[in-house]
């Protein structure tokens, strides 16, 4: 313990919250006004941070509802109802949609719930996890959602091109007889890239663009799927031919009946593969692969907060923008289902999953809203995983991996680019069917994420969780958790668990590499959880039923300086057994009015910790002198029944000091104790001078006894060689344990309170790591006193 300590460079002025008036004009920038729009850039203070590039000027119905609507509706409108129907009946169908729509308004609630809690940046639903769970849990969730998003572009891509050849290939609907677009897997990939390469161009334009031209697409669906509902009144029956790219079966025709109560009554309920038994890609079709590709159809349910970063108001728009698309959706498949089911043959919705076009008024209409249903669908996944992965690389969650994609100037080029290759690698993909099926759990795990993340800070009861969005609760997030997990590892257990290794590993890499998780700028949910349950355990920690059969140690060791403490700072870790351990020191001084003096020390005592390795806590006491702090820390330290017992002191001698932090061949060898500025934390004392004098150390000693805890005097540590110990050097044998009263040796004394306890303490440093090979050796004293 030292009399003086150097002061550190960090001011405490610089540790004040800042003021509301210091908050605004970080967020809006310096000298600027409300009004003024602002320059190129972006301020950061903490979780505050203003965006330059631009004013967002989107709004809920072009920048949520319209692009969540598009997302959801994709490559399941207009192409797959058929599948669904067909294959798993209309009760079975309703009843797949509302177990997906259940768990998606579950997920809904909590995503809510987490954006009208605080701002919504970049990166959506990534930044609603990772400033919930932290950036190892958040990094990876993000990662497998930046995947989902890409999988899901590639997905919508390939509908697409589906839509199109059956349109305008050889044979194709809209061309007849005559010469169409050549048709083979090769020209469907050309197509593919070519689409691709198209949704580039938009993204590189702007994500804002899209969001204005959302409305016109929006209207041009909704006009194309009420003449399919018009249709299905209007059209007479007639036969349906098969699709030219339909080779699983040899019947060239199938009926379409018109509303018939007959055709109603046989497509009520499953009838899996009565024709053929294998889907397009040859893989079995039964409940789980219907319900995988029904599951593409409520997955754009995150479009609308993937879109947070062009928002004007992300906090009203994404939960009004997101139910209100949810309703829409869901009145539309349910009607759709409902028709199909009352006037389509199961052969024709089995054989032909574009039946609706044939049926149409005009058919164009569906062959329109097919092509920009899928198109933007693909292009509004393709921006959102663009934005994902720049909030990835602003965050500095894959360091310098990703450190290219963050930009600063509104549109991430580079995360566009990257977005695109990987979607160029997806739709590589033969089968639509077989890309949906691994769009639908990596979606699945998301939700499970979002609903994570809600229950825990509700449960969690953090006081900064005040959502404006009232309308869930934990069960909410508890169901919809529950039922992503239950849904995931019953119908695809190979890719669940798929899924979930690939998140562990990327959350224990991440925990153990990433820059943003050795420093992370905001707090994680696993602290307040972490905080609510140590508190509730402490309150039942009674002190009153301790008892010496489950003694365990409980050490408060005062040191002076770290430098030259650190082998016995070592040591009493291994001693604690469990216990507590807590590392006290003491500053001579007092509080001036302008700040805690030692607040800006406690963060170099964390440091310590990690260096060193060991389970401690840091108390540091500010007091007019040595034995005042001493005793404050003796009798203060620890919380409830987690008090310091016992108290350990340095020895006073005139040892010269060690540094054991410049010591070259001093396995405690750091220098991130020695500034750039030339100041060094933790001082050692100068020359043979002791830090205090004989009196004080015997008056501390004195007050640890007078408040009835055990002193122990630690002397001689700076020469302990762990190395030697743990090699098991042939001149170390024993721990010698000396059952003697100090001042009165006697035989008879030889087993009292203190030498029981001597004796304890012995043990459990034989118990700890590289000790266990020596053996205890106890001295008694002789009858005549000698020992």
């Amino acid at each position: 313990m030292t009399e003086t300590l150097h002061p550190l460079s960090p001011s405490v002025n610089s540790t004040r919250p800042p003021g509301l008036m210091h908050k605004l004009r970080m967020r809006l920038g310096q000298n600027s006004s409300i009004s003024r729009s602002m320059g190129e850039g972006y301020v950061e203070f903490g979780e505050f941070r203003a965006e330059r590039g631009g004013v967002k000027k989107v709004g809920t119905f072009a920048g949520v509802f319209c692009p969540v609507v598009l997302s959801m509706f994709s490559a399941l409108i207009f192409i797959r109802m058929g599948y669904l129907v067909g294959n798993a009946g209309l009760f079975v169908t309703l009843a797949q949609f509302g177990l997906a729509y259940l768990i998606v308004i579950f997920t809904v609630t909590s995503i809510c719930a987490i954006s009208t809690n605080g701002a919504v940046e970049g990166g959506g639903v990534y930044f609603m996890i990772s400033r919930t769970l932290g950036p190892e849990f958040g990094g990876a969730i993000g990662t497998l959602f930046f995947l989902a998003n890409v999988v899901s572009s590639a997905l919508c891509i390939s509908a697409c091109t589906e839509a199109l050849v059956d349109n305008f290939g050889p044979n194709g609907y809209l061309v007849g007889e005559s010469a169409g677009i050549p048709n083979g897997w090769w020209y469907r990939f050309l197509y593919r890239s070519i689409l691709n390469a198209v949704g580039l161009g938009v993204s590189l334009a702007g994500a804002s663009l899209f969001a204005r031209t959302s409305l016109a697409i929006w209207v041009t669906i909704l006009v194309c799927l009420a003449s399919a509902f018009i249709s299905f009144f209007v059209t007479a029956p007639q036969p349906i031919e098969k699709p030219f790219t339909n080779h699983l079966v040899n019947v060239t025709t199938f009926n379409y009946t018109g509303l018939s109560g007959q055709t109603f009554s046989e497509n009520l309920y499953p009838d899996y593969g009565k024709d053929y038994t294998t889907d397009t890609d040859g893989s079995m079709i039964d409940f789980a692969s219907v319900f995988g590709v029904l599951f593409t159809g409520v997955t754009g349910v995150m479009a609308g907060a993937n879109m947070s970063g062009e928002l004007k108001n992300p906090a009203r728009s994404i939960p009004m923008g997101t139910l209100t698309a949810l309703l829409f959706t869901a009145i539309s498949y349910v009607a759709l289902s409902f028709l199909t089911a009352a006037t389509c043959t199961r052969d024709l919705l089995r054989n032909n999953y574009i039946y609706l076009q044939p049926i149409n008024v005009w058919p164009p209409f569906i062959a329109v809203g097919m092509l920009l249903a899928a198109f933007s669908a693909g292009l509004s996944n393709l921006i959102g995983a663009s934005r994902v992965l720049e909030a990835l690389a602003k965050d500095n969650i894959f360091g310098f991996i990703l450190r290219p994609m963050a930009s600063h100037s509104g549109n991430p080029v580079l995360a566009v680019i990257a977005s695109w290759l990987l979607v160029q690698i997806g739709i590589m993909a033969g089968s639509l069917n077989a890309i949906a099926q691994v769009n639908s759990v990596l979606f699945m795990t998301s939700y499970f994420a979002i609903n994570l993340a809600c229950l825990g800070l509700d449960l969690a009861s953090a006081p900064n969780f005040r959502p404006t969005f009232k309308h869930f609760s934990w069960l909410t997030s508890l169901l919809g958790l529950l039922g992503c997990a239950a849904l995931m590892l019953a119908l695809r257990p190979l890719y669940t668990l798929g899924a979930a290794l690939a998140c562990c590993t990327l959350v224990v890499a991440l925990h153990l590499l990433s820059p943003a998780a050795a420093d992370p700028k905001w707090g994680s949910l696993s602290q307040a959880l972490i905080f609510h349950q140590v508190r509730k355990y402490l309150l039942l920690l009674d002190p009153r039923r301790e008892h010496v059969k489950f003694w365990r140690p409980q050490m408060l060791l005062l040191v002076a300086s770290p430098r030259h403490a650190a082998p016995l700072i070592d040591f009493v870790n291994d001693q604690k057994k469990g216990g507590l351990f807590v590392l006290g020191h003491v500053r001579v001084g007092q509080l001036d009015g302008s700040g805690d003096p030692l607040a800006a020390e406690h963060k170099y005592w964390l440091k310590l910790i990690d260096h060193l390795k060991v389970k401690a806590f840091v108390e540091l006491c500010l007091a007019e002198s040595v034995r005042s702090g001493a005793a404050h820390l003796t009798r203060l330290s620890g919380l409830g029944a987690m008090k310091p017992d016992t108290v350990l002191l340095g020895f006073r001698d005139a040892e010269p000091p060690k540094d054991f932090f410049r010591d070259p061949n001093s396995p405690y060898k750091t220098d991130q104790f020695d500034l750039d500025t030339g100041e060094v934390i933790f001082p050692v004392r100068r020359g043979t001078d002791s830090s205090i004098s004989s009196a004080s150390y015997v008056r501390i000693i004195s007050d640890v006894l007078c408040v009835n805890k055990n002193i122990c005097l630690c002397r001689g540590f700076q020469r302990l060689d762990m190395a030697a110990v743990e090699r098991k050097a042939p001149h170390l044998k024993y721990i010698d344990v000396w059952l003697v009263e100090a001042l009165s040796p006697c035989s008879e004394e030889a087993f009292t309170v203190r030498a029981l306890f001597t004796l304890q303490l012995a043990c459990v440093v034989r118990s700890a790591r590289g000790w266990q090979h020596l053996r205890l050796r106890a001295h008694l004293a002789h009858a005549t006193g000698e020992i």
